[in-house]
């Protein structure tokens, strides 16, 4: 007698529109609705029910698949709902709390998550809300400056010299070069040509201005404010998931900011360095166009700044420029002093 009847399944209902939560048992969703609707005071005709947590309508096959206190909303006709983890950010950003106590609230509502995509959506929202980037001094900001050299006094300090760490490697890696060079007049060449390479990157201030918020646009790779994009993989223009980040919010934004790559296009070990190599074989270091090599090497010409996932570590298939590869025709050894000795900005 009882199979003719469905089980009864005891769920939590609530409105769109408020967070009190209410439990109520049916066997089905036409029973659901009519006690639902007269609970929350919701016109019956219309009314259909969703998943609290993604918002997927509830039917007669499906609600029988519940679990028990499973956590629903009923809508009326024209209602609808994006979400549990959607209402529950525009609740909090609409609410008036400031600083520490919108924090507070965003961690208490992850406290009480348990759906996985709905934690990391918390968690992402919160590492956001702790945004202290507004602060540039090692007073204001301690916990931002744990584990940094005590000399760095700013944010932009730091960051300037963590560029500038990342772009003196690659100089060291032209410099490692050298062992490999068995002739002897090609290995006294490149090493003229890498002392000029090193004399035109400390011209430069090894770019470190990339990572400086303080520079001015064309010199930085961030906003004033310190925010980074993505610039996707090599063979991309554009970074598809739009990876962004601001290591000057947080300590935790900025050691995972290292994770980050200055990627070579054009790459620095297969193709760059080899190419430079190959010129000299036959040529001498004023006849190739160094200035050229440390723009492929050292500069925003062919370096993109890239999300680690968008980091593509196979074979780039890129080549060097065979026409930029020596200097023209007509140029004095004058002309080609001025280009190494003279201090600008390079983008």
């Amino acid at each position: 007698m009882f199979g003719l009847f469905g089980k009864i399944k005891p769920v939590k209902i609530r409105s769109c529109n408020d967070s009190r939560k209410y439990g109520v048992a049916a066997k089905d969703v036409k029973e659901l609705l009519k006690k639902g609707c007269k609970l929350l005071q919701l016109p019956l005709s219309g009314a259909h029910v969703c998943l609290y947590d993604d918002g997927t309508k509830v039917t007669d096959e499906y609600f029988k698949t519940l679990p028990d206190n499973t956590e629903l909303v009923i809508l009326s006709r024209d209602q609808t709902w994006s979400g549990g983890v959607v209402y529950d950010i525009s609740q909090l950003l609409s609410a008036s709390l400031y600083g520490d106590a919108i924090v507070k609230a965003a961690k208490g509502l992850l406290s009480d998550e348990k759906a996985p995509k709905r934690r990391k959506i918390l968690t992402d929202l919160m590492q956001n809300l702790e945004d202290r980037s507004d602060l540039e001094n090692r007073t204001d900001d301690e916990d931002w400056f744990k584990g940094v050299d005590a000399r760095f006094k700013t944010k932009s300090a730091y960051m300037r010299y963590n560029c500038e760490s990342r772009i003196r490697g690659y100089m060291k890696e032209v410099v490692e070069a050298t062992k490999t060079i068995e002739k002897a007049k090609v290995r006294a060449e490149f090493e003229k040509a890498s002392r000029s390479l090193a004399e035109m990157l400390k011209n430069a201030r090894n770019n470190g201005s990339y990572f400086d918020r303080t520079e001015e646009e064309p010199d930085r790779l961030c906003t004033q404010e310190g925010w980074f994009t993505c610039q996707g993989s090599f063979d991309q223009e554009l970074c598809p998931s739009f990876h962004s980040i601001n290591p000057y919010s947080s300590q935790e934004s900025r050691v995972f900011f290292s994770t980050w790559n200055l990627d070579h296009r054009i790459e620095k070990k297969r193709t760059v360095i080899p190419a430079l190599l190959d010129a000299l074989q036959n040529h001498k270091s004023v006849d190739v166009n160094l200035n050229y090599f440390y723009r492929m090497l050292f500069t925003r010409e062919n370096l993109k700044l890239v999300h680690i996932v968008c980091h593509k570590k196979g074979a780039h298939n890129l080549q060097c420029d065979t026409k930029e590869i020596f200097r023209r025709a007509g140029n004095t050894q004058k002309g080609k002093q001025k280009v190494v000795g003279k201090k600008r900005r390079l983008l």
